[in-house]
């Protein structure tokens, strides 16, 4: 398409697509702040549907008219309860029974042995849903703050569910203006242009608009499960990775612009050139992230659709509306520094890169050895990674109220009274499981739930059968969500299922700790091999050829297990935090691997290129010189977006910020940067086999041999 009439069709067809764009956005742009509105964050309702704590909460079921989740109000004076604050406890509590959403009647305030806290257990409807968070905080204001002396917190797992909501809630705004913020600045740096960087921002704008709309039409129709997580990784995943695939395609196209006339034949060359990597890159992160649909979690599960929606919505808004809007602007969009149509040879204008390829071409073998026995090293802080379930004073990065509410229950009563463990046995065999319960090392007290009031069992009171089973609930002596109390559960699941014909279940929060925790650790030995395969099938279809993908699976699970041992010291020693979430290896696989393997795909698609054009060793260096400044700058944009993770107090998110932060540097810096060019150059050729360019080269070989 050349002359006038091409130029006036082409640009016909660049504001066409730009103007369905923005109809489609300016539909799309209202859900980006609804989503919100379809997220759930009900632990339990992820597990698994085999699991003995989901069998559990189905029998549990049949014990009361309504489920519900506790939340636990804790009056503490450390001087000893005045009877005007066990007045004030009972007029609180009569005043929580008949708030909406609360299920009645309440139990009896439970006063600790040292006289110095009461405690009130308000059950609430699990019918609320995310409604509980605004039910707690009703609870809190009838409870007020205290003074004078006496405290007053709320706990227990719907007070923690409350903290969740709170924090979740700041993702619609505070996280998506972060993460504008941050690649707003680092695009400013990159282009160094008053006008470019608006050009990828507005398309990843768009591509978070369009995948908000799908993932919100999903999550409505009970399609796919959005919690906040899943909210939060989306917007740093979109923004980042849409830069990302953004600061390829105008990199290609600003070469393109030096060897042709008209900004339409420079996009179409560019985008021919592209767009083949941009696709594999992001197909490789949508298959690698759809492998969680293997999860037996159903949290992860949603993570993978969810968060392959974002990366197909970046794909098709990158690879159609930047490039139209890039077409239109021209050559000004890089005002001041505006390429020339001047033949330039694309290396010309990097400098740096190319003094890096040559310095990799000298001491080609000595780079590799030092740089994979460098991430080795750093490998070895693997030791110090300690996959735990987080406690509920370890799960946010500050001190919250069901933090401080849990603290006051552990010092004045066992630490998991008020979220006991349930367990489910036949009528005939009640009385030897719960002589055996309480035979239990961690388990303080067992008691039968009654008829009179289900739930809190009264003394010599019978027990509520409901068909021909029985529900005891066992009081734990360590809080519910800490290492002693999930022992505990993995003994009392031992020990009540040794009983004969009892048929027991064991059921409750700490149980669905515990079954969350197996489940994921089952899920890592499952999907990271089948992430694995998949990724090294893409990479054989791009590259045609099997030492190539190997070379690069190889170099990713080296730089993976570099930046765990890295993230390992730096979670231990800097941050203080007490360990990882059993989820979290996992997520960090997915991710880094993934993303990891974006930059390889890359560098190693235009090292193809320009091998068939100047011969491998000479393609690498070239491959390195032209893509090493722009996919240096595309890991800095990743990274800065996740970091933006940090904004959001939960320690498991801010992990996963910082090691896939860390981890995409390590990739751009060391890895793609160094290790892979170096490995590549030393292997040379033969890097190709059994392509059809391994043979070409070969000749090229000898004489390099020679």
């Amino acid at each position: 398409m050349s002359g006038p009439v091409g130029r006036s069709r082409a640009t016909l067809i660049a504001v066409v697509v730009v103007l369905a764009w923005l109809v489609i956005g300016a539909v799309a742009g209202p859900y980006s702040g609804r989503l919100g509105d379809v997220a759930t964050n009900d632990n339990a309702a992820f597990l698994p549907a085999d699991a003995e704590a989901t069998r559990a909460q189905e029998l549990a079921g049949g014990f009361v008219d309504r489920q519900s989740t506790p939340a636990l109000v804790v009056y503490e004076r450390r001087s000893g309860l005045t009877e005007a604050d066990k007045q004030r406890v009972a007029g609180d509590a009569a005043r929580f029974a008949q708030l909406p959403g609360v299920v009645g009647p309440l139990p009896p305030p439970i006063p600790s042995a040292d006289g110095q806290a009461l405690q009130v257990v308000v059950p609430i409807d699990d019918a609320e849903g995310e409604r509980i968070g605004s039910v707690v905080e009703r609870i809190r204001g009838i409870a007020g703050g205290g003074a004078g002396g006496l405290t007053v917190d709320v706990a227990g797992p719907a007070g923690l569910l409350a903290d969740l909501i709170e924090v979740f809630s700041a993702i619609d705004g505070a996280l998506l203006l972060v993460t504008l913020c941050v690649v707003l600045v680092i695009l400013l740096i990159v282009y160094r242009s008053p006008v470019l960087w608006a050009f990828p921002l507005l398309a990843a704008g768009m591509s978070y608009a369009v995948a908000s709309l799908f993932v919100y039409l999903l999550a409505d129709a009970d399609l796919v499960t959005l919690n906040g997580q899943a909210q939060g990784i989306l917007t740093v995943l979109v923004f980042g990775a849409g830069t990302d695939y953004a600061l390829l395609l105008v990199a290609r196209y600003r070469e393109e612009l030096h060897r042709h006339e008209t900004p339409w034949a420079a996009m179409r060359t560019a985008w021919r050139g592209a767009a083949p990597a941009i696709i594999a890159s992001g197909g490789t992160v949508i298959v690698s992230l759809l492998c969680l649909l293997l999860s037996s979690l159903n949290s992860n599960r949603a993570l993978g659709p969810v968060a392959a929606i974002g990366i197909a919505a970046t794909l098709l808004v990158m690879l159609t509306f930047l490039p139209a809007l890039l077409v239109l602007g021209g050559r000004w969009v890089f005002w001041p520094r505006r390429p020339r149509n001047d033949r330039a040879d694309p290396q010309a204008e990097h400098g740096i890169w190319a003094r890096i390829a040559g310095f990799v071409a000298r001491r080609a073998r000595r780079v590799w050895v030092v740089t994979a026995l460098l991430l080795a090293v750093l490998a070895v802080g693997l030791t110090q990674l300690g996959t735990t379930t987080l406690g509920q004073s370890d799960l946010f990065t500050q001190r919250t109220d069901s933090v401080a509410g849990q603290e006051v229950i552990a010092r004045h009563y066992p630490a998991g009274t008020g979220s006991p463990a349930s367990i489910f046995t036949s009528q005939q065999t009640a009385r030897q499981v719960t002589e055996t319960a309480q035979g239990v090392r961690g388990v303080a007290a067992v008691r039968p739930v009654t008829a009179e009031l289900a739930g809190a069992a009264a003394s010599g009171t019978p027990p509520l059968v409901v068909d021909g089973r029985v529900q005891l609930e066992a009081t734990l002596a360590d809080p519910p969500d800490s290492d002693g109390a999930e022992r505990t559960i993995r003994e009392l699941r031992a020990a009540v299922h040794r009983v004969p014909e009892a048929g027991a279940v064991v059921g409750g929060f700490t149980a669905i700790n515990v079954d969350t925790t197996d489940a994921a650790e089952r899920d890592q030995n499952v999907i990271i091999p089948v992430v694995l395969a998949v990724i090294a099938v893409i990479l054989a279809l791009l590259l045609r050829a099997i030492v190539a993908p190997v070379l690069l699976i190889v170099t990713v699970l080296l730089s993976f297990a570099a930046t765990l041992g890295l993230c390992a010291l730096l979670f231990r020693y800097v941050f203080d935090f007490p360990g990882v979430d059993a989820s979290f290896p996992l997520f960090a696989f997915v991710f880094l691997v993934a993303l990891g393997i974006d930059y390889n795909i890359f560098l190693m698609s235009r090292v193809r290129e320009e091998s068939t054009r100047r011969g491998t060793r000479a393609g690498v260096l070239a491959g390195l010189a032209v893509t090493g400044g722009v996919i240096t700058s595309a890991g800095v944009v990743l990274a800065a977006t996740f970091s933006a993770l940090a904004v959001l107090p939960l320690v498991v998110l801010v992990e996963l910020g910082t090691a896939v932060a860390v981890g995409v540097l390590i990739d751009t810096i060391v890895v793609r940067s160094l290790l892979v060019p170096a490995v590549a150059y030393d292997i040379g050729p033969t890097i190709w086999w059994p392509g059809r360019l391994a043979r070409r080269n070969r000749e090229e070989g000898r004489l390099n041999a020679g």
